[in-house]
């Protein structure tokens, strides 16, 4: 199969991507957690703060590493033990996070350049099972990092520098090659979190998407066989550091044949629990095509801007920026089924929501060379139905006027019903069901095969924040990837504009689903 013809039947072909006859061997899945063995580690405290309030800015030298070991909990740790009935009877357990993940299987890693008392600098990997850090290789690599990262990032104030992998098998053995778009969602939903917890730490962050693939391989010492980062994120605590170098300088000509001869290869035992690991070749030669062998290949999208929706506008109404515990909004965090009931949504609230969802694309990257860039390769359209003053049917949010434009008018619920691949959500109960659109080119044509997974990582950060945001207002939301992709495209008339719907969002009023549940927290 060619890698474009891949692409398209991972959005118009979902059941394409799996075999018809493909049985899940559930006795030999991996673990939700990648675990290294022999190697020396580094406790972090178990005694998390319960509560995550807005910072007080304030001049500060870098973080310790009890506080570094809080962020990192908030951002990726094991946060739940959940026990929920199945319907043909027994019990499913699951060990989940702050962060959704298809079918509670967590493809991704974090591994962490760290530069704080309290550890050794070096390369680590955090164990979230054990919440640990695991010492892969010591030293100060700052140089290295940043000629990887084509020295477009300043590292000389930063204190850690995140980077976000995603394991092949540890979702494939279920989704089969359908795992590779749900991989790109689940990056961009840590990366999501990261960001957001890293603001109740008042630490600034810059997101790379783009950096020398196997010179970074090299330095962490993972198998490209097996494993691949997808982004990178740095972090500092001093206000004020410049991040990125001007987009309009020339960047230094840096291969990674050439880093990778710069430090002795490493390689370390870890356990996945899996005796037969499937075989998952096409994902491999995606992320081959992905990688960038030199900085000359490094872009900076300029100038982009959102399209400018014709038509009449229904301005919403200015709400104050919604502040909120996110410690308890991650914990309230609900992904409901068939548990939605469908009551009143309050204009006020559905204009939170949707302000409070787009500030996600307002962030530092080394695509932009604004901060709210990403605004013009996202957009929010919604399907709505009983909201207060607000006449049900589909509409584009504008997030630069805050508003809402008619795409097509009525109640579209059983439009949307009828696209759903298999009922596990009843959206007859669901009064705003979200639609995260981008173009349909899953940005190839500018970015190549890296583009895909840099737009599924987007929508994998706005999800997060959208469903933080709808916890916070009191209501459950369900991210969604089994729909008839080309019917929600109809509903709102994206084919002529040249965008697709990336994944659908009900987000409405619920009651809690039978299941006993416990925090993982002291």
């Amino acid at each position: 199969m060619s890698l474009e013809a891949f692409l398209h039947e991972l959005h118009a072909g979902l059941e394409r991507t799996k075999a018809g006859d493909y049985e899940i061997d559930w006795e030999d899945a991996p673990l939700p957690y990648k675990l290294y063995r022999g190697l020396p580690v580094v406790a972090l405290s178990a005694d998390v703060p319960l509560t995550l309030d807005e910072p007080v800015h304030q001049p500060r030298a870098r973080p310790e590493l009890r506080e570094f070991g809080h962020f990192l909990w908030y951002v990726y740790g094991l946060t739940q033990l959940s026990q929920s009935p199945l319907a043909q009877g027994g019990t499913m357990q699951s060990a989940r996070r702050f962060v959704p993940s298809g079918g509670g299987l967590y493809p991704s890693e974090l591994y962490v350049y760290l530069k704080v008392a309290g550890a050794p600098s070096g390369i680590y990997h955090y164990d979230a099972a054990h919440h640990r850090l695991v010492l892969l290789r010591s030293g100060e690599f700052d140089t290295y990092v940043a000629r990887a990262l084509g020295h477009r990032c300043n590292l000389s104030k930063t204190f850690a520098t995140v980077f976000v992998s995603t394991m092949y098998g540890k979702n494939f053995f279920k989704y089969q090659n359908f795992s590779y778009r749900l991989q790109g969602l689940d990056a961009g939903a840590v990366i999501g979190q990261l960001l957001e917890v890293g603001k109740r730490f008042d630490y600034e962050a810059g997101v790379c998407f783009q950096f020398l693939d196997r010179a970074v391989h090299h330095l962490l010492g993972v198998s490209e066989q097996e494993e691949a980062v997808y982004a990178i994120i740095s972090l500092y605590a001093e206000g004020g550091a410049a991040w990125l170098a001007d987009g309009n300088s020339k960047v230094e000509r840096i291969t990674a044949d050439d880093m990778c001869r710069e430090l002795p290869a490493i390689e370390h035992e870890h356990f996945v629990r899996s005796s037969r690991v499937k075989e998952h070749s096409l994902l491999i030669r995606m992320n081959e095509s992905a990688q960038y062998e030199s900085t000359e290949q490094f872009r900076c999208l300029r100038g982009g801007e959102a399209t400018d929706e014709e038509g009449a506008i229904r301005l919403l109404p200015q709400t104050k920026r919604l502040e909120y515990d996110l410690a308890a909004g991650s914990r309230q965090r609900y992904s409901p089924e068939q548990d939605f009931i469908l009551g009143k949504v309050t204009t006020e609230q559905l204009a939170a929501l949707l302000q409070e969802a787009t500030a996600a694309l307002r962030y530092r990257n080394d695509l932009d060379e604004q901060e709210d860039g990403a605004f013009s390769r996202l957009l929010l359209y919604s399907c709505l139905f009983n909201i207060e003053a607000v006449e049900d049917g589909a509409y584009c949010y504008d997030a630069k006027r805050h508003g809402l434009y008619a795409v097509r008018s009525g109640d579209h619920r059983l439009w949307l019903q009828y696209a759903m691949a298999i009922d596990n959500v009843n959206l007859m109960q669901v009064p705003i069901c979200i639609h995260v659109a981008g173009n349909n080119d899953h940005l190839i044509s500018t970015l190549g095969y890296r583009g895909y997974r840099i737009q599924q990582m987007e929508a994998g950060m706005l999800v997060q924040r959208v469903l933080l945001t709808a916890a916070a207002l009191g209501l459950g939301g369900h991210p969604l990837l089994g729909y008839d992709v080309n019917v929600c495209d109809e509903l709102y008339g994206l084919g002529p504009e040249g965008k697709t719907s990336l994944i659908q969002i009900p987000v409405g009023p619920y009651r809690h689903r039978p299941r006993l549940q416990g925090g993982m927290h002291a």
